[in-house]
């Protein structure tokens, strides 16, 4: 038991250096997660998932799967879907459809599988996920339409290829024993009607229970997902195998059913959700043997190309017909398809249940979908970013800017830079905010900015700046060290802190490398303070006469620089290090005092 213990503490070791590991690489966290597993188990054999865990692992990885399919299913709202275009309807579904027909007819042909095996196979390749798209998007720096083609694409078609994963197998699993094709299918719909009846019932009560709050708040997310494993396991004893089509279909329901609150649920996924996900492929991956690796000969090789290379290119022309797409963006959609979290669960899961069923060919399952998620993953990280360079559809330097906090300092801010032609972004967990800034016509988040669920939500094609303007001086310090990674040093900021609370900082040092924002005195309560006596946010045009001193004097000191923009929007921010120096041409926004005198928003051409 002690053993038993010591290894447990280890793999979550392990799973925490993997994950840091990929945050410092900027690497999606299966590919380390992979590796590692991989090291660890057949090339080591430190690792013996089946000794460690015996009988419960196929449970384990049962239930871990359903979690990460009701976590998928979550995010599928059909509202969002009709509003990124034909483009992405079509690759979610047709797209989908075509890439696993080749597939299927590739992994008949060169893996020499039963066209039930290969028809499994290639239902599971469809899927790309999030957690592989997203961070390459982030450093991809392609256009925002592109951007947004793969970015919705890859939380879409997450749950709706799980879901046509799981109906074919169902088929197959069902047609094993020899029955006749009308039996089959007889028997494949009442899997159906069994996945499709628990999942609408169990969501739409559940759904009731959470809308009218006859559950505490904080048993809301705890309670569903209890309810939602009691209905995994529910299903599958009704009928063998319906439980991950439950559990899909139940999420999908709550997603789009109006009223229910969702993103406490989806943010209390999240801990859970690296958990599972990281535990499990390091599992998953040791569990792989020699002789599984040595089933990669060259036809599996020539199985991934054909997916890389005549699939997904085929699928991204019939899908983009009419779209205006130019030849150069469908090249760059075309290349980037990397397999993720769901193709390599849902293989796992499988494979055990079909090597149990004595299914020919299902060990091919686990080592060929390895092989297409890390080739797609590594080559496309590494190579998206040059390709895109190359064909010329990398927007330049982004200058757009997020803001940590809606209130009114940062409303007001965020309008002014929204007249100056700025895009900005503004993140709050305070509904009441991000409303009032909703209805100022401002571009907003709700939530938390450094969650999972912003990660895949939080829209940030275009934004280079972080501005934390919240009255929350730990979310100003933890947002300035998470976007600094991303954004780069020179382009995130920090607020200054009342002498009084320095030294309380909990991050201590680890910001002091970053520029102070508007300057070294320049606190959230005075901000705050001088706003709510009036004062405002002014954008000035700078003409060929404007000086500094004799606009401050001008204003009788009342007057804070806040930025210049340059008329190639390029950006430059008063920090308590330098000042500014506005030049012909450019654009100065300052915050003015109330008891300032009045001043033009437009041109101001003070006599030197």
């Amino acid at each position: 038991m002690e053993h038993a213990g010591f290894d447990l503490a280890m793999i979550g070791l392990l799973a925490l250096i993997c994950q840091w590991l990929a945050w410092q690489l900027k690497l999606p966290a299966i590919l380390t997660l992979l590796v590692a597993g991989i090291a660890a188990g057949p090339v080591t054999g430190l690792l013996n998932p089946d000794a460690l865990f015996g009988e419960l692992l196929f449970p384990l990885v049962s239930l871990a799967v359903a979690v990460i399919l009701f976590e998928g299913s979550l995010t599928l709202n059909f509202r969002e879907l009709g509003g990124h275009g034909r483009t992405v309807r079509r690759l979610v579904t047709w797209g989908a459809l075509i890439t696993g027909v080749i597939g299927t007819v590739a992994a008949r042909l060169l893996l020499d599988l039963s066209w039930e095996m290969a028809s499994v196979l290639g239902a599971l390749l469809v899927v790309t996920g999030p957690t592989v798209i997203l961070p390459m998007l982030q450093t991809l720096r392609a256009r925002e339409h592109l951007t947004q083609i793969l970015r919705w694409e890859g939380i879409l078609i997450d749950p709706m290829g799980a879901i046509g994963a799981v109906l074919v197998y169902e088929f197959v699993a069902l047609g094993s024993g020899g029955e006749a094709a009308t039996h089959t299918l007889a028997l494949f719909g009442q899997t159906a009607l069994i996945g499709f009846g628990l999942g609408i019932a169990g969501g739409y009560c559940w759904g009731l229970m959470l809308r009218h709050h006859w559950l505490p708040h904080q048993l809301h997310s705890f309670g569903t997902l209890m309810l939602m494993l009691t209905l995994f396991t529910v299903s599958n004893q009704l009928f063998h195998e319906s439980g991950l089509l439950t559990v899909t279909v139940m999420g999908v329901w709550m997603a789009n059913m109006r009223g229910v609150p969702t993103r406490p649920i989806i943010e209390f996924k999240e801990t859970l959700s690296v958990l599972l996900i990281s535990g499990l492929f390091l599992l998953l991956a040791a569990r792989l043997t020699v002789e599984q690796l040595a089933l990669l000969s060259w036809p599996a090789w020539v199985f991934l190309l054909v997916l890389v290379a005549i699939a997904r290119p085929l699928s991204v022309w019939l899908c983009t017909l009419g779209s205006g797409l130019a030849w150069r963006e469908k090249t760059l959609l075309a290349f980037i398809s990397p397999r993720g979290i769901v193709a390599a669960a849902v293989a796992s899961l499988f494979a055990l249940r079909l090597e149990e069923e004595g299914m020919p060919g299902a060990e091919m399952l686990v080592p060929v979908t390895f092989l297409v998620i890390i080739s797609t993953v590594v080559s496309q990280s590494l190579l998206s970013r040059p390709l895109a360079r190359w064909l010329g559809v990398q927007r330049p330097s982004p200058n757009g800017v997020l803001i940590i906090g809606a209130n009114a300092v940062a409303r007001q801010l965020a309008c002014t830079l929204r007249d100056a032609g700025v895009s900005v972004v503004l993140a709050d967990s305070s509904w009441d905010a991000v409303q009032l800034a909703r209805n100022e016509g401002l571009t907003t988040y709700y939530g938390d900015p450094l969650s999972e669920h912003a990660a895949q939500h939080l829209e940030l094609s275009g934004i280079g700046y972080l501005l934390p303007i919240s009255p929350y001086r730990e979310l100003n310090d933890l947002a300035a060290l998470h976007f600094e990674h991303l954004l780069g040093r020179d382009r995130v900021f920090r607020l200054a802190v009342d002498e009084g609370r320095r030294g309380n900082r909990p991050q201590g040092q680890a910001l002091d490398h970053l520029p102070l924002l508007f300057g070294r005195d320049v606190t959230f309560a005075k901000l705050s303070r001088l706003v709510a006596e009036g004062g405002e946010v002014r954008l000035e045009r700078c003409g060929e006469k404007f000086r500094m001193e004799p606009q401050r004097q001008a204003h009788a000191g009342r007057w804070l620089p806040m930025l210049c923009i340059g008329p190639a929007g390029r950006l430059r921010i008063a920090t308590g290090e330098t000042g500014l120096s506005p030049k012909r041409g450019d654009t100065l926004i300052s915050l003015v005092f109330a008891d300032s005198p009045k001043h033009s928003l437009q041109t101001v051409a003070s006599p030197i």
